[in-house]
């Protein structure tokens, strides 16, 4: 196993093919500071680079999972050439976990709010507890989620998310729910046996066939409709060369559970 990155902010483990990154200041509802988005992307690559970990979880400490950005970053300490190269670390962050090449189950333990919101949309899928409050309160202080926009206008409805940013009101977990936003809303103390049980599912699948399936998805959304088709059918190509595409047909035939190895 690689060695594990010293963090300050973030907690880091790994059991089996599952890795887990948590963000680990809650007296503070875990706010996005440069430290903490610095914390995140070395997780992040850990988890990118180790063998081993086939599924990543990302979760936050305490009763919140991450109320957004540090507003200590805004009272003009700091230079405006400063701020702005600070938000260039949500840039790589969002950048990082779209190119992960596995996949990013959100553990919503609790609110996720403006950035927060924005970091739960970047993973793959997500499993909210029932009290969880979702929202972008930025216009509520002069602000628009500017950083996590690109993020939101491709995992939420427009009309919805046009409501969200311009009245800056909460929505329940429910509510997302029912717009295709959030996969699970369950009662708190059914959260980590919900994760596990799509974590679990994960870890079995091809490590391959998700790495090229999970680029192909993101990749394409940008396309145009042709571009996207001709791409596709390269790719379909690819994935269906991959010895664990064979091994799985294979164990398809012979009624058995695949062995894929992830090459």
């Amino acid at each position: 196993m690689i060695e594990k990155p010293a963090l300050e902010q973030v907690l880091l483990a790994a059991d089996g093919h599952v890795a887990t990154i948590t963000l680990n200041r809650p007296e503070q509802r875990n706010p996005l500071s440069a430290s903490m988005l610095r914390d995140l992307a070395s997780a992040f690559r850990w988890c990118r680079d180790e063998p081993e970990a086939r599924v990543v979880v990302l979760t936050g400490a305490g009763r919140v999972f991450c109320a957004g950005a540090d507003l200590t970053s805004f009272d003009g300490n700091s230079s405006a050439l400063e701020r702005y190269r600070s938000r260039d670390l949500f840039v790589d962050l969002f950048i990082l976990m779209a190119e992960l090449g596995k996949p990013i189950v959100g553990r919503i333990n609790g609110h996720a709010l403006a950035g927060g919101l924005g970091l739960a949309c970047a993973c793959d899928l997500l499993v909210a507890v029932e009290s969880a409050g979702f929202g972008t309160p930025e216009i509520n202080v002069g602000i628009w989620p500017m950083m996590i926009q690109a993020i939101l206008t491709r995992n939420i409805p427009r009309k919805v998310l046009l409501e969200m940013e311009m009245l800056g009101d909460r929505w329940t977990a429910a509510q997302l729910q029912s717009l295709g936003v959030i996969n699970r809303v369950v009662p708190a103390e059914q959260l980590d046996a919900a994760v596990a049980d799509i974590t679990g599912s994960l870890a079995k699948k091809s490590p391959v066939a998700l790495r090229l399936g999970r680029d192909s998805f993101y990749r394409q959304q940008d396309m145009d409709f042709r571009a996207a088709l001709h791409y596709l059918h390269g790719q379909f190509l690819l994935v269906s060369q991959t010895e664990d595409s064979r091994e799985g047909i294979k164990a398809f035939f012979e009624k058995r559970e695949p062995d894929f190895k992830g090459k």
